[in-house]
């Protein structure tokens, strides 16, 4: 039963995704890093350290994912500010890999929640745009 809800869920995930637009992808990486740190607190917490190490692991590709979704030709800071502090983030996660560090997940969380209600109060009209540092 396990194995066919996590089939589904990865079928209706492949499925959203491929009708998304840039701007809904982005909402989507950041709500599934969150998710990822959450899962790996609780593995940190639960002494899981199996599930902490692929759930942090999860989330450093998502948090990398946006990080090379940058266009840093655009102009401006915004770019450059937002891949110092996925460089930051990448950093803590690896922090709270090494020591169990849930202060280190909860850091990233808060990060990636300010980031997410910014990009999500873009108005719908500018969706549009394909690189999520233009529209910042």
């Amino acid at each position: 039963m396990r194995s066919s809800l996590q089939s589904y869920r990865k079928v209706s995930l492949e499925s959203e995704i491929a009708v998304a637009s840039p701007h809904r992808i982005i909402q989507m990486m950041f709500d599934g890093a969150l998710q990822r740190i959450a899962q790996s607190r609780y593995a940190i917490e639960n002494k899981d350290l199996a599930n902490k190490g692929i759930f942090i692991g999860k989330a450093i590709g998502i948090i990398t994912g946006l990080n090379n979704s940058l266009n840093m030709e655009a102009p401006g800071d915004v770019s450059k500010n937002l891949s110092e502090l996925y460089d930051f983030m990448l950093r803590q996660l690896s922090e709270a890999n090494l020591n169990n560090d849930v202060q280190a997940l909860d850091n990233v969380s808060g990060i990636i929640r300010t980031i997410k209600e910014g990009w999500d109060a873009i108005p719908s009209e500018q969706h549009h745009i394909d690189s999520h540092a233009n529209a910042v």
